[in-house]
């Protein structure tokens, strides 16, 4: 009779997992709002541009619902006006390059001036980082075309640099450095220096100093320590950074297009030309996707780096 009464108490663990069960939903019904609006706003984005790409160009831009393969042959390929026969994609190959070695280029002089730049800011007395830092984040606060026509103003032919170098009497008719992959780089490098210092400065603001008074103590020079200690441990600092800045270099619209002029195409502005006056709608999202397989390979690529870096310790 007391059996009847009195339920058996459920067994061990029982409502531990009860609890974790409800925990769970709480946490996935929490998560849907966020949910939706990446399925929303980017799955659905990046689903229309995988379907458009395996279509046909419509005659006036738009796309005709006829499945094709030919947007992604002609990525890297192109079919001779005469026989049909496909040959390399010299112009899309030479954006590439170019799109890629700038980006280069542009993370080792972010590294040359951003490592420099973060080790002054968190060597500095804790008052006065917080100016520093400011000083740093400033520019973000301004539009990125804004920022880029100041470059603009700078290297022209009239510009700041010229006028100063011929009142200086180094040179004796400006210097045409518009129009160039210098002044793209150039320009590149300013608009994303500060993604390269606030990484390394984090790293750097970690750092315990005493390792590296240890180092000298056991007659470490100053490479040495900079080496075997100061490197290691800020390392994920400057991986962080260069990804920082290489990735949107990559994909980078505007600087390349103010500071390049039209006979210096950059990735981003090889994909708007598709979009736009090339009126090749599937080509162009053929190559957004191929930067993005490209952001995510070096994305990838970190995150393996960081992965080993915390195995090892």
């Amino acid at each position: 009779m007391s059996d009847a009464t009195h339920p058996a108490p459920p067994p061990p663990g029982a409502l531990e997992e009860e609890a974790h069960r409800r925990d769970t939903r709480t946490r996935w019904l929490m998560s849907l709002p966020a949910i939706f609006i990446i399925v929303c706003f980017a799955a659905g984005p990046l689903l229309v541009m995988v379907v458009y790409s395996f279509l046909t160009p419509g005659d006036y831009g738009n796309v005709e619902w006829e499945f094709s393969t030919d947007a992604w042959v002609n990525v890297l390929l192109q079919r001779d006006i005469f026989d049909d026969t496909l040959m390399w994609a010299d112009a899309h190959l030479s954006i590439f390059w170019r799109s890629l070695s700038l980006s280069l280029i542009t993370t080792v002089l972010a590294l040359i001036f951003g490592v420099p730049t973060a080790w002054f800011i968190a060597t500095q007395p804790p008052g006065k980082r917080e100016l520093w830092l400011f000083l740093v984040t400033v520019p973000f606060w301004t539009n990125l075309l804004v920022r880029t026509i100041a470059i603009q103003e700078l290297i022209r032919a009239e510009g700041v640099i010229n006028t100063v170098l011929m009142w200086l009497g180094v040179i004796e008719a400006p210097i045409q450095m518009m129009f160039t992959d210098f002044a793209i780089a150039f320009g590149m490098t300013y608009v994303y220096l500060p993604l390269m210092v606030l990484p390394v400065y984090a790293a750097v603001d970690k750092l315990d100093f005493r390792l590296v008074g240890a180092a000298h103590d056991l007659y470490a020079g100053r490479w040495t320590a900079f080496r075997r200690v100061i490197l290691p441990l800020v390392k994920p600092g400057i991986i962080a950074g260069s990804i920082l800045v290489f990735i949107p270099c990559l994909g980078a619209y505007v600087t390349p297009r103010v500071l390049g002029g039209g006979k210096n195409l950059m990735f981003g502005n090889l994909i708007e030309l598709q979009f736009g006056a090339g009126r090749n709608w599937p080509l162009g999202a053929a190559l957004s996707l191929t930067l993005m397989v490209i952001v995510m390979i070096s994305l990838v690529w970190y995150v393996r780096v960081t992965s080993r870096e915390r195995e090892n310790g």
